[in-house]
């Protein structure tokens, strides 16, 4: 586990505290739930559940694939690579419209979904932390690898649930590494009173800035959204 996030637990709690959480929100929805809106501009639900399986795919490939190379990345610096992408954010979009309409059946999605969000939590929780693994062109620490999985589930749990109020919230441990994630990012606390939801959004460019908000920030405000 990266220096910028040792005060949090174990990796593969945070990543399986996150899944389950995930899961919580998930679990019980039906298919007029899965045409609401998200905090993902064009997705409806069962879009950004497609994504999150995709992810969750991901994390299993990732955990099995061990690297020989030195790690590039960290926890922190997976996500330089994620800055504002316009042209990027809007194939995803389109992609993932198109592939999650081929589930014509809303529960075949949420099954496939729940089940494999179950198996990459438990092939993380008997990996190893600090052994070496590929993903998306880079080399990380499966410890690492699980803080990255469980910040993305995490920003995306805020992001299924805009239009579903009565749902649970996030995992306090993925809020925890989110957190620890951004101030890593920014290079120091953020010096903002922000909850962990609203500090989410806003470093990921979800919630604007307020005047007050950026005063807060200083130079630092030109830097935000810190990813996307």
């Amino acid at each position: 586990m990266s220096t910028q996030c040792g005060e949090l637990t174990e990796p593969a709690h945070v990543v399986r505290e996150a899944y389950e959480a995930l899961a919580g929100v998930v679990r019980p929805l039906g298919d007029e739930e899965s045409w609401l809106p998200t905090g993902c501009t064009g997705w409806a639900v069962r879009d950004l559940m497609f994504h999150l399986l995709a992810d969750a795919r991901r994390a299993l490939v990732a955990l099995h694939t061990p690297a020989a190379a030195p790690p590039d990345r960290d926890a922190v610096t997976y996500w330089t690579d994620w800055a504002p992408d316009p042209v990027g954010a809007a194939h995803g979009r389109r992609h993932n419209r198109v592939a999650a309409s081929m589930f014509l059946d809303f529960g075949q999605l949420k099954d496939v979904c729940l089940e494999t969000l179950a198996a990459a939590a438990r092939a993380a929780g008997a990996a190893a932390a600090d052994r070496l693994v590929g993903t998306q062109g880079h080399v990380l620490t499966a410890g690492d690898l699980m803080i990255t999985l469980a910040v993305e589930a995490t920003v995306h749990h805020l992001d299924l649930t805009v239009a579903l109020p009565a749902a649970p919230g996030p995992a306090p441990a993925g809020l925890a590494a989110v957190r620890a994630t951004l101030d890593g990012l920014l290079g120091r606390p953020v010096p903002v009173d922000w909850g962990d939801e609203h500090y989410a959004r806003a470093a990921t460019g979800r919630a604007p800035l307020t005047a007050a908000e950026r005063q807060a920030l200083g130079a630092d405000a030109a830097r935000f959204p810190l990813f996307s």
